[in-house]
Order: C-alpha cells, then structure tokens, then sequence
C-alpha cells in the first residue's frame, strides 16, 4: 500500500512538473515578444509568431465607435525595428494563462511607455501554438487605452 501511495504521488508529481514546464514555455514566447520590442528587434520579434500570424487590436473610429482594426506583422515588425533601442516598453502581467494540447491561451494586462513615459494601458490576448520548433504566436488581439490604467 505504501508503495501504491507513493506511486500515484510521483506520478501526480511528474504531471504537474510537466504542466508547469509547458506553461513555462509559453510564457517564454510572450516574454521574448516584449524584449525584441525593447530592443528594437526586428528578427527577433518575427520568430515570436507562427506562419500567417494575425494582429487585431480594437480601436475607436471618430464618432466614437468601436471596430477591429488588421495589422500587417511585416509592417509591425519593420515599425519595431526602426524604433530607438529601448524606446518602447511594454510592461505586462499574466493575469490567465490555459493550455489544451498544443493550444494556448494567454491574457496579458499591460501598461506601455514610450522613451520612458506612460502611452497607454489595455489587455492582449494571445492564441499561442506549439509548433515543430516550439510555442509561436498565431493570433494576438489587444485593447488600448489612456484611462483607468495605473
């Protein structure tokens, strides 16, 4: 019985090493995506996405109406990487983070500065994908905004 007892809680163990080690993984492709923006990285921040990647954020149109506005990843990346080293940053947190298989997915709060002062604040949500050579984002919308940030 004691053997059966100890057992079951290696193997309870393993499966939540495991599952801590994945969540890990996904967090390191998040994290890497911020810090090719800090250092203006343009290769870097490519290898983040998976291929045919989509980038949505939501924005208000004049009249004050709410619509998802595409993003190239191209444009996105080239505009990071034309920006100075260190100009942007993107503060962040791992408010949830759920994983099914080789899917993940990731809400991140965040607050952003620009040449180190406050530009805006909102949410990301990530869909992540394993992949043959790891965790790649697929799709990324975000929300942004000026009030109720810090």
């Amino acid at each position: 019985m004691k053997f059966l007892t100890m057992g079951l809680l290696m193997l309870l163990l393993h499966g939540k090493a495991k599952s801590q080690q994945t969540e890990d993984s996904v967090k390191a492709v998040v994290n890497l995506l911020f810090s090719a923006m800090k250092t203006s990285d343009e290769a870097l921040l490519l290898s983040c996405f998976a291929d045919r990647a989509l980038l949505q954020t939501l924005s208000k149109n004049k009249e004050g109406h709410l619509f998802v506005k595409n993003e190239s990843l191209k444009e996105f990346a080239a505009s990071i990487g034309s920006a100075p080293k260190g100009a942007l940053d993107e503060r962040i947190s791992f408010d949830m983070i759920k994983i099914d298989s080789s899917l993940a997915s990731v809400w991140t709060p965040y607050t952003f500065f620009y040449n180190g002062k406050f530009s805006h604040c909102g949410v990301n949500s990530f869909q992540i994908v394993r992949t043959a050579i790891g965790w790649k984002i697929q799709y990324i919308i975000d929300t942004r905004r000026k009030q109720g940030c810090l």
